[in-house]
């Protein structure tokens, strides 16, 4: 029984962190233009690092954190820092200890592009 527990609580995603740069080169590889987040003070500030995805009529600012934690914090940062008039949800999302801010709201496409190259 004990063996069974074991085995249920390993090879799940929720202790899964990425990585700024493996997660740069897939975008690379991708044929995604990156650069550097200009004038965006908390993700410059953070401690995985930063990038800024750029597609044909969007782009995505990737904030990676060192754990989920400290990612969730920086996702309550932008809810509060946000302007009234900005809807946050939907161009704000986390997962794991990254937390995307999309220009305007994601196509699937777009989306599913990051999403895989999640590393």
């Amino acid at each position: 029984m004990l063996l069974v527990v074991l085995a249920c609580g390993c090879g799940g995603n929720s202790g899964h962190l990425y990585s700024l740069e493996k997660t740069s080169a897939c975008l690379r590889q991708d044929g995604v233009q990156l650069g550097r987040p200009v004038g965006d003070f908390i993700a410059s500030t953070s401690t995985g690092g930063s990038t800024q995805a750029h597609f044909d009529s969007n782009f995505v600012t990737l904030v990676f954190s060192e754990d989920v934690d400290k990612a969730d914090n920086i996702n309550q940062i932008y809810h509060r820092v946000r302007a009234k008039n900005v809807g946050i949800e939907d161009v704000l999302r986390q997962d794991q200890n990254v937390v995307m801010l999309w220009h305007s709201h994601p196509s699937d496409a777009d989306l599913a592009r990051i999403t895989a190259c999640l590393k």
